[in-house]
This record gives structure tokens, sequence and C-alpha cells, in this order.
């Protein structure tokens, strides 16, 4: 069941991003050579009446893509009037850009639904309780103060505090905290190591105040509030990797993913529907990246077009891509060599 809920969230994912470049290459009167779920060989395919389009399932689902005429460079087999490259600026950006947004626009309506039937949990970082014999009870800390930085980078809410939990483990660490009387203090503690059932963690002995808003409106704002928590989070993951402050170990490539995806599948549906909203953001914030082979990265080509009013050469693009793609895929076969040594290590 874990391989089928793996291939369905994946492809879910993939399909929604690949449906927006598709309908707006379709809209802008270009041909589409193929719209395919997954890589690798072909399994099936079917074309619809009075519709060029081939529409495959592939062996591997790991990826998808929409093949489309003249999205590079002018083709000879297809009219010219039928090629992506000869449209108009604002439809070649719309077909780019279209991806990313289909992804964040699926991701929205599923945090609408999570956040309806869970509630609204996204609160600051307010201690609940302190605990004796760790490093926070040696401070002057106590239920009901907010954390509101981490080695001096802001916490908005929980989800910052855990990142930063996550990035700094195991290390000491500077907060700041606003006392209930509305003074701040910055405090160094260091985490006490915790094994259990083979299981080590790190421990700071303070637990988070637990509270959930119910209601349509309370569902509008968590909805919001998620997915600019996870951008957040994404941004700040892209900018630890740059400085070091996380390494590659950090990251998860397909396997990894498959085996959050076994874990998840066990707590029921409006998890696995978060699972999908998560896994959305990730591919929409990345692929909006400025970096060549991603969307973003053509979005980029297509704005310095703009500013120097021609195009940039469709060679000089095409090999900038490649070699972009090709740094992915090592950076792919490295993510899953470490998925591999977690999961047998």
């Amino acid at each position: 069941m874990t391989l089928i809920y793996f291939i369905l969230i994946l492809g879910i994912t993939i399909m929604i991003h690949e449906l927006g470049h598709f309908i707006f290459a379709k809209r802008a009167g270009a041909h589409v050579y193929e719209f395919s779920l997954g890589m690798g060989p072909r399994l099936f395919k079917f074309n619809r009446k009075n519709d060029e389009t081939d529409y495959s399932i592939r062996l591997f689902p790991i990826g998808g893509y929409v093949s489309i005429a003249g999205e590079d460079m002018e083709e000879k087999d297809v009219p010219a009037d039928k090629q992506l490259v000869n449209k108009t600026w604002l439809e070649r950006f719309f077909t780019l850009a279209a991806g990313v947004t289909f992804n964040f626009l699926l991701a929205i309506i599923l945090l609408f639904v999570v956040g309806l039937i869970n509630g609204n949990n996204i609160n600051k970082a307010v201690v609940d309780t302190v605990t004796e014999g760790y490093a926070l009870a040696n401070t002057n800390v106590t239920s009901g103060d907010v954390i509101t930085k981490v080695n001096n980078k802001k916490i908005s809410n929980q989800d910052d505090l855990l990142l930063m939990l996550t990035v700094y483990q195991g290390e000491e660490i500077s907060l700041e905290v606003k006392h209930k009387n509305g003074e701040y203090e910055n405090y160094k503690v260091s985490p006490t190591k915790v094994e259990e059932n083979g299981v080590v963690s790190y421990v700071y002995g303070f637990t988070l105040e637990s509270k959930v808003e119910t209601g349509f409106i309370e569902a509008i704002k968590y909805t919001f509030l998620k997915t600019g928590s996870l951008i957040k989070q994404m941004g700040n993951t892209i900018i630890f990797l740059v400085t070091g402050e996380l390494s590659l170990d950090n990251l998860s490539g397909p396997i990894g993913i498959y085996n959050v995806v076994g874990e998840v599948s066990r707590t029921g549906i409006l998890n696995m529907l978060y699972l999908i909203a998560y896994l959305c953001i990730n591919v929409g914030f990345l692929n909006f990246l400025p970096f060549p082979a991603f969307d973003g990265g053509r979005i980029l080509f297509l704005i310095i077009e703009k500013i120097k009013g021609s195009r940039v050469k469709p060679e000089v693009e095409n090999m900038i891509h490649t070699v972009g793609f090709l740094f992915l895929i090592v950076l792919m076969i490295v993510v899953s060599y470490n998925d591999i040594i977690r999961l047998f290590g």
C-alpha cells in the first residue's frame, strides 16, 4: 500500500504542475507533443479525438513532463505559429509560470480542507511547561513566555522554532525570550542528549503551548499562515544549505519521500492531504527559483529578453539549462545515496 500511496501522491503533485503548463500551452495555441506521467519507457498512451497530444504513463513514477513544440528553439516539423517560441512574451510567461501556480493553488485548497477539519494551530512559540533537570530550567523562562529569536534569527511561530532546533540540533543555542511582563532576555542553553529505544534526541526541557481555533475564518487563516510558513521554511533551508549550516545529509529524495509516505499513511487521510500540500509547495518553490533547468530559470531568461529587447541566443540558453540539469541529476544521486544510507545504516 505504501508503494501505491507513493505513486498516487507523487503523481498528483507532478500532474497538477504539468497540467498548468499543458493548459496554458494549449490556450496559447502551441502544439503539445506529449503529456506524460512518469519517466523512462512508456507503458501505454492514448489520444483524444481531434487532439495531436499523446497522453502517456511511463515506467518510473518519479517525474513527468509536457513536451511542447518550439519550447527551446524553432523546429522544422511544426508550423511556426504552433511553436511556443513564436508566441507572445505574455503567453510564454504564463505557460512557464502556470506549473508553479497550479502547485500552489492545489496546496492552498488542501490546506484549507485540513484547517476546516482540524482547525488553526499556527501559534507563536509560547512556552507551556519547563522541565526540571534540563537547560531551560536554569533560566528565568516560565510558562507563558514567548521565544522570539534563535541564534538571532526571528521566530514568528512554532514552525520556525522547530526548524531552528532541527538545524542546530545538539548545539548550544542563543534564545531571545519575551517575558510576560514585556521584557526581553537572552539565554545560552545547551541540550541534554537522550537515547530511547535506539533513537537519539536532544532535549532543552520545555514544551510549547498548544491552542487550536476552529471555524471557517480560522481555516482561511490557517491556510495562508501555513502556506507562508512552509515557503519561509523552504527559503531558510536554501539559505542554510548555502551558508553550510545545513548539509546535504538533511535533504531527502524519492527514497526519503517513500519512507515518509509510509509513516504518514498510517496516521489518516488528513495527514496524507497535508503531505500532498507540503510536497506541492516544495515543488512549486523549487521550480520558481531562478536556477537553470527550473521554470524560474526559464522565466529569468524571459525577463532578460524583456529588458534587452531581444532573445538570448537559444544555443547559449540551452547550454546553460543543460549544465543546470546535469547538476540536478548529480544532486539527486547524492541525496538518494544518503537516503539509502539512512534506510539501511
